[in-house]
């Protein structure tokens, strides 16, 4: 009788289906892709039709958490004289440059043959100022968030937390925790870390969990099985690559390691030889251009701004223009999570979409009820993504 695996490469993976050798496994599903970045990292299989989403941050037992810290001061921060105005509170050149960006918009509206109220800043402002927050009980919200339990017995909470659970951690937890992120700018983040070491375990901690919990591989065997296409910045650190290298292969166990290039992977992903890659963070803004499946090494660029300072821009600006929740604190968890969520929601490019609009959104907190706001918009929407580099607004003429 002839031998039914004959003519098969030896080295094909093969899985059992009831006992019975089947199909090889598919092309990729033990390859495990990893790209961490500065506000979330992204892993998954090969064969994944999309990555899984965690939070690139962890949280650790401290004496105080972020927003405690260096005397409580807010983010965005505000100039300490109550008594005044909004307008006041971030000085008179951001005032100067917000108007002048305003009346900039104006024109290039008109320009483009735009309808414009004449009194739409006014409209805005003296609704904002005078709307109140409407309370809604705990038990009237549908969409109430499930808080990260921290046991009041102080020994048995968890060292440490990572991922979306990190960010659910209460403010006034007990003990308290404190986040971190060690990425930022898509390198490491030394400047937080007064140990290396400390920075490398936080990185290697946030990686295994997420490969337990995203991928369902929870013994270190396993991964001997798999190998790791592990995503790097354009502009990178030999000493960043040899230190992820060793770290994948001693401490993670990966039978074969690979590193890519963060364009290159792109642009093999979208099919492209060719392109030009535009890579829009939180932290930061990557520019390279690929040939070939090669990174061209002039044309590669790290522009210290991203996402992140639209946020910050955004909330600024809203506040200038009396924000009804004016005690808004970005280092706060909640706040963050609010803030990043009405940004998404709100801003855009489109010319169309400034114009005086009522929105609304539900602000929860761990042991508060939940407050529902209610506030307009007119330019800030459009404005604040427009920003060319943090602490300097260019005007549209340049």
């Amino acid at each position: 009788m002839a031998d039914p695996n004959a003519g098969l490469d030896e080295d094909v993976p093969m899985e059992e289906v009831n006992g019975v050798t089947g199909l090889p496994e598919p092309h990729g599903s033990k390859i495990v892709v990893i790209h961490p970045g500065s506000q979330n990292l992204r892993i998954g299989l090969a064969n994944d039709a999309l990555p899984k989403t965690v939070p690139m941050c962890i949280a650790r037992k401290a004496r105080q958490n972020e927003s405690e810290e260096d005397g409580a001061e807010p983010r965005p921060k505000r100039i300490k004289t109550e008594p005044d105005p909004p307008e006041k509170w971030f000085g008179d050149e951001f005032a100067a440059q917000y108007n002048q960006m305003s009346s900039e918009l104006k024109i290039r509206m008109r320009n483009n043959k735009r309808r414009l109220l004449p009194n739409s800043k006014e409209l805005v402002v003296n609704y904002n100022r005078r709307t109140e927050p409407e309370t809604i009980s705990e038990h009237n919200d549908p969409h109430s968030i499930a808080w990260t339990e921290i046991p009041l017995d102080p020994k048995r909470a968890p060292e440490y937390i990572t991922g979306q659970d990190a960010l659910r951690i209460p403010e006034l937890s007990r003990p308290r925790y404190k986040l971190v992120w060690p990425m930022r700018h898509g390198w490491l983040n030394e400047k937080e870390y007064t140990q290396r070491n400390l920075m490398l375990n936080d990185v290697y901690t946030i990686l295994d969990e997420a490969i337990k919990s995203q991928l369902g591989l929870t013994q270190k065997k396993e991964l001997q099985q798999y190998s790791c296409v592990f995503i790097i910045p354009d502009l990178y650190e030999r000493n960043y690559v040899v230190t992820m290298l060793d770290m994948l292969i001693r401490e993670f166990g990966f039978k074969r390691v690979c590193f890519m290039q963060e364009s290159l992977a792109a642009s093999f992903g979208a099919g492209y030889s060719m392109a030009c890659i535009v890579d829009v963070g939180a932290q930061k803004t990557s520019i390279c251009c690929v040939e070939d499946g090669m990174c061209i090494e002039e044309s590669r660029m790290n522009l210290k701004y991203g996402g992140w300072d639209v946020t910050e821009l955004f909330i600024k600006m809203m506040l200038f223009d009396y924000f009804p929740y004016k005690e808004i604190n970005l280092l706060r968890r909640y706040d963050y999570l609010v803030a990043e969520e009405l940004k998404q929601k709100f801003c855009s490019m489109n010319e169309s979409d400034v114009t005086v609009q009522l929105w609304d959104f539900h602000l929860r907190a761990s042991g508060q009820d939940t407050r529902k706001y209610t506030f307009k918009t007119y330019d800030e929407t459009m404005l604040s993504p427009m920003v060319c580099q943090p602490g300097s607004y260019r005007s549209f003429s340049t």
